[in-house]
């Protein structure tokens, strides 16, 4: 059997769309008219076809399946309602086609029905997952694969789910802390470039043609402001060409290995950028472990998923040394990237053959820590942006407020 996409009209006349599987196409066609459906269009979904509702110039269904990633909030959902019918000892492919006919989505319907179309043929469940990488990464097969071997697959879908959730929680939580601050960074530059702009121009017009000097604070901030005005656009254009070359420069893989490692360095945001890729790198390697991946293939794949280069090739160094007879904790040790809390957990875990439960508590640890660098970052961020806002305001207003005193002055004398 194959999945095909089709496109029908139903006894009122309104369109429906939907992936259904059998041998040919005539035989949807036939399963359609026996449910009340009129076929509009009918095309194979595994083999590339375009679907129904697209032009004759749309991409095919198999590849744009392949190179379109998936929600993290929609693969979890997925992963963990296969978990439960796998758990209740549904066949994988019937476990599939229940998830397909779940979900609301179409795109959704449309990969899960692929992918049992795979299984359907005789393949396993991670090596028809493997055809679509941007949904189901290494780490995702390879849990699923190590899953089927042992028998446990629906222990290894619902922590895949558990991951899935924590690593979106995660990523949540990132982008709400930096949310605000770069909202207020940016009000606050739009108000100091609209002062500096529009109002004091006009204010300190009113001096110029008093034969009067100008002080030297009154007399910068009109050199500012005339430049923002004659080179303001310019200037932004200049940042916009300059991270656009910055991007396409760290494409180059020597560049970015570079670049990743002074952004270790970099003052707290180093220390944000390490913390979330260590607490990612204890989580991944628990669950793998837990999921009976042996640890150098585990090791290989949890260096896959960190964001941070430097990061990675120290994760790929220390797989060497662990391959070499070294203990992890001694492999870790050396990259001197990795907490000495967890280094200790490691090492406690592998004397104690519990390694992935203390590999777990470490990820907590680290993901404790990060909340707390990121609330520490925020407090320190929050009022000191305040204070350079207030001197920048205070410059303008003395700047202004010091012809008027001088001019008082001589106008007294």
């Amino acid at each position: 059997m194959a999945a095909y996409a089709f496109q029908a009209l139903n006894a009122s006349g309104r369109k429906t769309k939907g992936v259904i599987e059998a041998d040919t196409e005539r035989q949807v066609r036939a399963q359609l008219r026996e449910q009340g459906l009129i076929p509009v269009a009918v095309e194979l979904a595994e083999e590339g076809g375009s679907s129904p509702s697209s032009g004759a110039g749309s991409a095919p269904l198999l590849k744009r399946l392949q190179t379109r990633g998936v929600g993290a909030a929609d693969l979890a959902l997925i992963t963990r309602q296969l978990a439960t019918l796998v758990a209740a000892a549904l066949p994988i492919e019937q476990a599939l086609f229940a998830v397909s006919e779940q979900t609301d989505k179409p795109r959704l319907q449309k990969l899960i029905m692929a992918v049992r179309s795979k299984v359907v043929e005789g393949y396993s469940l991670a090596e028809a997952m493997a055809e679509y990488p941007h949904v189901f990464d290494k780490l995702f097969t390879a849990m699923v694969a190590a899953g089927e071997r042992s028998g446990h697959l629906d222990e290894v879908l619902s922590r895949l789910a558990d991951y899935t959730e924590q690593r979106n929680r995660l990523k949540g939580q990132l982008v709400q802390a930096l949310v605000y601050p770069t909202i207020l960074t940016l009000v606050a530059i739009g108000v100091i470039i609209f002062l500096l702009v529009s109002v004091v121009p006009q204010i300190v017009e009113q001096f110029s043609g008093l034969d009067q000097d100008l002080p030297p604070t009154t007399t910068f901030l009109l050199a500012v402001s005339q430049f923002l005005q004659n080179y303001g656009l310019f200037l932004l254009g200049i940042i916009l060409v300059g991270l656009v070359v910055g991007a396409q420069l760290l494409r180059k893989p020597s560049r970015r290995d570079k670049f990743d490692a002074w952004v270790l360095k970099v003052p707290l945001f180093g220390r944000v950028i390490k913390g979330v890729n260590t607490a990612r790198f204890a989580r991944t390697l628990s669950i793998l472990s837990a999921s009976a991946v042996p640890l150098l293939d585990g090791l290989r794949i949890t260096g896959r998923v960190l964001t941070n280069r430097a990061m990675q090739i120290a994760v790929e160094d220390a797989c060497d040394r662990v391959r070499e007879g070294s203990s992890l904790r001694a492999a870790l040790a050396q990259t001197k990237l990795f907490p000495p809390m967890m280094l200790h957990m490691i090492a406690a875990g592998e004397k104690s053959g519990e390694l992935e439960q203390l590999l777990g508590r470490a990820a907590d640890n680290q993901d404790r820590d990060f909340e707390t660098t990121m609330n520490v970052a925020l407090k320190i961020f929050e009022p000191a942006l305040i204070v350079v806002m207030a001197g920048v305001v205070l410059l303008i207003v003395l700047a202004i407020i010091q012809p008027i005193l001088e001019l008082n002055q001589s106008v007294g004398l």
